[in-house]
C-alpha cells in the first residue's frame, strides 16, 4: 500500500516522524495544537463568551441539569446550596421573609406585572437596600437579572 508523505509546513517534520490529523496535511498534530492554544490566548474574551453561550444554550446540558435536579442527589445539593446561601446572607434572607410575610398577610399587594417592561411572567421583589425590606421594585425575572447586572460593574 502506497502512503502519501505529508510535511508539516511549520516544523518540517514528515508523517514518518510525527502524526497528522486526518484531512489536515499542512500541519502536524503538535503544531496544530500549539496554534490553537496561541489563538485562544490572543482572543481570550471572545472564546470565554463563546464557551459560556455554547454551554448555556446546549439542550443536552439543559436536559442533564433537569434530570440531576429531579434526582435525590440533585435535591440534596440544592438544599445544601440554599442553606449555605441563607447562612452567608442573613440580612437578605430576613428581608425576603419579612416581604413574604407582608404579602401573605395582605400588608403589601404584589402586582401582576413588571414595573419596568409590563411583562406578566413571574414577578420578583427587588431590594435595592436590604435594611428596608418592604421597599421593593417589582420586576420580572429578566428585568431583575438585568438590574443585578447593572448594580455590579464587575458582572458582564
Amino acid at each position: 500500500m502506497c502512503m502519501k508523505t505529508h510535511i508539516c509546513k511549520l516544523c518540517g517534520e514528515t508523517n514518518a516522524d510525527v502524526k497528522f490529523y486526518a484531512g489536515m496535511t499542512s500541519r502536524c498534530v503538535e503544531c496544530h495544537k500549539k496554534s490553537v492554544r496561541e489563538n485562544r490566548k490572543q482572543n481570550v474574551d471572545h472564546y470565554r463568551a463563546y464557551d459560556a453561550k455554547r454551554f448555556q444554550d446546549d439542550p443536552r446540558v439543559k436536559t442533564r441539569h433537569k434530570i440531576y435536579a429531579a434526582s435525590d442527589a440533585g435535591k440534596k445539593a440544592s438544599e445544601r446550596s440554599k442553606r449555605k446561601w441563607q447562612a452567608q446572607n442573613p440580612d437578605k434572607r430576613a428581608a425576603h421573609v419579612i416581604l413574604g410575610n407582608a404579602i401573605q398577610y395582605g400588608k403589601i399587594v404584589k402586582p401582576k406585572t413588571c414595573s419596568r417592561c409590563g411583562s406578566s411572567s413571574r414577578i420578583h421583589g427587588h431590594h435595592s437596600d436590604y435594611a428596608k425590606p418592604l421597599d421593593v421594585v417589582w420586576l420580572c425575572s429578566k428585568c431583575h437579572t438585568d438590574e443585578h447586572r447593572t448594580d455590579d460593574p464587575c458582572k458582564p
